[in-house]
């Protein structure tokens, strides 16, 4: 079966487009080129992690389905299908919420709340890990019966709809906003205010929340400062994926009993043992003085690294594509190598051109995995290579410049 987020894929990268010629007119910046990137490299790394996890999530869901349902629910009825849809809903509001909660499924989410911009982007930055403990929240609907069909459904339904909530761009909508998650409630959600945090946990509905207490309503002339306390300081999607682990296993080894080690992993996003506080100490955010991570990329590395990321995007998706007909050891092979070239472009937006070595590594690695793999023809050998002469050539132009710029006119260069 062809993954359905496939033919999604194009929707959301016009949608974006079409959210960054709408901001210009109205004289707003919300892209930069390498957030973008990193959100794009996030949401590919998702799905490469997902052809593989899947099979086990699914599978024990389906499992569960089969010897533990409680009712044999048709597929073919309407109100299955609603009823599911409402289920899931409620589910992912638990998922949600348990996720800002706990530090253990926080160390997953984060990635999502990763980026210091809100945009259409952002949407886009999905956890690689979230697999691992995300699938029990769903279990209760497999006991009640609903068909594993079904189930993925409504989930895709649920998934594709949170994406345009996630924009500057559209304001208040007045009954719509109190019944489901809009862009208005959502913008809430990825604050780090004192006010926003821990807010509007809704995926589709916003009821939830109202019924659960944990709704906020925006607040105009407050600015809401996106992004997560404590901020990564890369774009490295890897590093997205596991600063939080990172953190947690630091706080672990530093622990003093068993009772604090068991609190690094249930207590609440943020909560230390003392022992570990003590030897490890972490500045506290100031959002008086917040700026957001934004190195300098100078245009020429800009049209370099979206340039790059388009080719990596087209060869992510041509191996989305044919990765149900190939065996786990050539599938596991790809999915990591498009890992590690995402992780080494993400070093020109935290580096700029100083980045090149990791450039040709780059460039080296994909060409001897093109040459080599059975699922690509020499079409793609050659239109990887084109791409690689393109980007020597910008960052060759991106060197010269900076050169210029260092040594100016009238000043002697050694």
């Amino acid at each position: 079966m062809t993954n359905p987020i496939l033919f999604a894929v194009p929707v959301f990268i016009a949608a974006m487009a079409l959210e960054w010629w709408l901001a210009r007119r109205r004289g707003l910046a919300v892209y930069r080129a390498a957030d973008t990137v990193a959100s794009l490299s996030l949401g590919t790394i998702s799905q490469l992690v997902g052809v593989l996890a899947k099979v086990a999530t699914l599978g024990i869901y389906t499992l569960v389905h089969s010897h533990a349902a409680l009712w044999q629910l048709p597929v073919d009825s309407v109100w299955v299908w609603l009823g599911a849809l409402l289920a899931y809903d409620f589910c992912y509001y638990w998922l949600h919420r348990m996720g800002h909660q706990v530090q253990l499924l926080w160390a997953a989410h984060v990635v999502h709340h990763s980026s210091e911009d809100y945009n259409l982007g952002t949407a886009l930055r999905q956890t690689g890990s979230g697999f691992l403990l995300g699938w029990v929240f769903y279990l209760p609907m497999a006991v009640a019966g609903v068909p594993p069909l079904v189930f993925v459904t409504v989930g895709l339904i649920d998934l594709l709809y949170q994406f345009w909530v996630h924009t500057r761009l559209v304001g208040r909508l007045g009954w719509f906003d109190r019944v489901f998650c809009s862009p208005s409630n959502h913008r809430v959600h990825h604050g780090q205010n004192d006010w926003c945090i821990d807010r509007n946990y809704g995926g589709i509905l916003i009821l939830w929340d109202r019924l659960f207490g944990t709704f906020a309503d925006e607040r105009p002339g407050e600015p809401i400062v996106y992004g997560v306390r404590g901020a990564l300081g890369s774009f490295s999607p890897v590093r997205a994926n596991l600063q939080v682990y990172a953190g947690m296993w630091q706080d672990w080894r530093l622990a003093r009993t068993w009772a604090d080690r068991l609190g690094v992993l249930w207590r609440h996003p943020g909560w230390r043992p003392a022992g570990a506080e003590a030897a490890a100490p972490r500045a506290k955010t100031d959002l008086a003085q917040f700026q957001p991570y934004d190195p300098p990329l100078p245009p020429v590395l800009v049209a370099h690294v979206l340039v790059q990321l388009a080719l990596l995007l087209v060869l992510a998706m041509h191996f989305l594509a044919l990765a149900p007909t190939t065996g786990w050891p050539v599938g596991l092979a790809w999915a990591l190598a498009l890992v590690l070239q995402l992780e080494g472009l993400s070093a020109v937006g935290d580096r700029g051109v100083a980045a090149w070595p990791l450039e040709a590594a780059r460039w080296a690695l994909g060409a001897v995995l093109l040459a080599a793999s059975p699922l690509h023809g020499g079409l793609w050998l050659g239109l990887w290579c084109a791409g690689a002469l393109a980007g020597a050539l910008m960052l060759r132009r991106a060197a010269r410049r900076g050169r210029s710029a260092v040594t100016g006119p009238g000043t002697a260069a050694g």
